[in-house]
């Protein structure tokens, strides 16, 4: 990812460790500002993760993977520490694996420090994958829609929903990207349009109310969205608003694909019934940017996902291929302490 730090030029991922700290691209600031932040401790990387510094299902579990290494290095518990990290936030899939893997690393006798890196090397790759893969599906001329941001700051590097874009952009491909804006808090407008900006991908800004008209009116090819956990019947959640875009893109005949790493994929859940549902603060809701914008008496609810029924979803891109939601349950990528271990014969 190409950023401008301080009026420098730079090439970074969204996470990784450097003297000692788990340092982050402040997503909080974008696209007005680029700023660094640095985690000391693993609390400070679990607030970073609460407070929304890095948001993005693969770019959380990296996080994670990071913070505990981390405080493997300054000899802390780290049954203590992956509690801790297992509170932050209940919806990604990805925060679990990282940190079930990390876990599995440490009781297997593994530098912390190489396993994470290896599992970020692994994020990227996968994203780079799902690029390729996903944009067979992007034409010259597509008009694709997108909700939330799913790009490299959502990853490592690359992204999801946002790799088949930067791949089919870097094949030569011209097309066009509807945003979302994707309140309360404007992923699409802030981070979405920032990303597709840098990269020269021609798109336009959309209120999330907007994109029925567009799809009624056949202006949409493609809708393509990432995911923050998906079950293992294919049902899959990702944010707020995303299941009503998956619907009427159903009623007008527009493919709806989801982008992810099977790293997202949790088939401990039989169906999206079971994904638990973050429910955010009210005031994401009840103010922009510090200022109030509803009466101070007005109460407000604040879900920052919802679960789209596999019924409405085309295909899932994964680092695997393009798979059908009914084929989840046999590519899944078990997390190292989920393996069982092999039986031994009583002699």
């Amino acid at each position: 990812m190409h950023v401008t730090i301080e009026g420098v030029p730079r090439e970074l991922k969204t996470v990784w460790l450097e003297d000692g700290m788990v340092k982050l691209i402040d997503q909080r600031y974008l696209p007005f500002d680029v700023r660094v932040y640095e985690a000391k401790t693993y609390e400070d990387v679990a607030v970073a993760i609460e407070d929304m510094v890095v948001r993005g299902a693969p770019a959380i579990g990296a996080t994670a993977a990071y913070g505990m290494a981390q405080a493997g290095e300054q000899g802390l518990d780290l049954k203590i520490v992956a509690d801790r990290f297992r509170k932050t936030r209940p919806t990604g899939q990805d925060l679990f694996y990282a940190i079930d893997t990390m876990m599995a690393a440490a009781a297997g006798g593994q530098d912390l420090l190489a396993a994470a890196e290896r599992y970020a090397r692994d994020d990227i790759e996968r994203c780079r994958k799902i690029g390729e893969h996903g944009a067979k599906l992007i034409r010259n001329g597509t008009r694709i829609l997108t909700h939330c941001n799913a790009g490299a700051l959502a990853a490592v590097d690359y992204g999801t929903a946002m790799a088949p874009m930067r791949v089919a952009k870097e094949q030569g491909r011209r097309f066009f990207v509807y945003v979302d804006e994707t309140r309360p808090r404007l992923q699409g407008a802030r981070l979405t349009a920032w990303e597709l900006l840098e990269a020269g991908i021609e798109h336009a800004i959309i209120t999330d109310g907007a994109a029925g008209l567009f799809l009624g009116r056949g202006e949409i090819d493609l809708v393509l969205v990432g995911a923050d956990r998906i079950a293992a019947n294919g049902d899959t959640a990702n944010k707020i608003g995303t299941y009503g875009k998956a619907v009427v893109a159903k009623e007008n005949g527009v493919p709806f694909y989801v982008a992810a790493p099977t790293s997202t994929i949790d088939t401990t859940l039989a169906s999206g019934a079971k994904i638990p549902i973050e429910e955010r603060s009210p005031q994401e809701v009840l103010h922009l940017d510090g200022h109030p914008i509803a009466p101070k008496e007005s109460p407000a609810r604040n879900p920052a996902f919802d679960v789209t029924p596999a019924k409405y979803i085309t295909g899932i891109i994964t680092e695997r291929g393009i798979l059908k939601p009914s084929q989840l349950r046999t590519i899944h990528e078990t997390p190292p302490s989920a393996k069982k271990k092999p039986r031994t014969k009583k002699r």
